[in-house]
């Protein structure tokens, strides 16, 4: 007996049927994933309030300097596109930046800038492999910003021409992110949360 759940599907049927579906379904290379986040068994005690807060606060932070600048600044709703004659994948990041207009009715960006990722412990790897490789074969991403849970601790990738640079903070450092082109401070990241 097959499981219906490994059954390949088209990108027509994943963004119909993401429509109505009760929970959010990232799409990767015709296969559907539901995204349970924090709240499943093996998850982290305290990560789900953490991982609420700190991209809380980063949206807090970005979004007025984000619509002073002509951009929009997305949270966890808006799907990112990412086609190639490789692989066609719909994400929801935790945070996404355009700035680049946008359809009233989009369901998803095909060009964002900055990219933002609060690494959850069950979901921690994909995010630095898999989707870190996915976003920046995007010619429009810019930055791929990583915000750990667990830790005061962040690492932003920056497209420099064709090479993407690293950075990283911890503690009391910050972090210049491009497209807005301002600094992140870590301070501002997890402001309010014990760690």
């Amino acid at each position: 007996m097959s499981d219906p759940a490994l059954r390949k599907i088209s990108e027509e049927e994943y963004l119909r049927t993401e429509e109505l579906s009760p929970f959010r379904r990232e799409y990767i290379d015709g296969f559907v994933y539901a995204l349970h986040g924090e709240d499943t068994p093996n998850a982290q005690a305290g990560a789900a309030s953490r991982h609420g807060l700190i991209c809380m606060n980063i949206g807090s932070a970005l979004h007025r300097v984000a619509l002073r600048q002509g951009c929009r600044l997305y949270q966890s709703d808006m799907r990112v596109r990412l086609s190639q004659p490789r692989f066609t994948r719909y994400y929801y990041p935790d945070l996404v930046l355009t700035c680049d207009p946008v359809d009233a009715a989009a369901t998803f960006l095909p060009s964002p800038c900055l990219v933002v990722e609060v690494l959850s412990p069950s979901i921690r790897d994909p995010d630095r492999r898999e989707k870190l490789f996915a976003y920046t074969t995007l010619p429009s991403v810019r930055g791929y910003l990583l915000v750990d849970t667990a830790t005061r601790a962040a690492r932003l990738y920056v497209r420099d021409g064709d090479r993407w640079d690293e950075q990283y903070a911890e503690e009391e450092g910050e972090l210049r992110l491009p497209c807005l082109n301002v600094p992140l401070a870590l301070s501002d990241i997890y402001e309010g949360i014990d760690l």
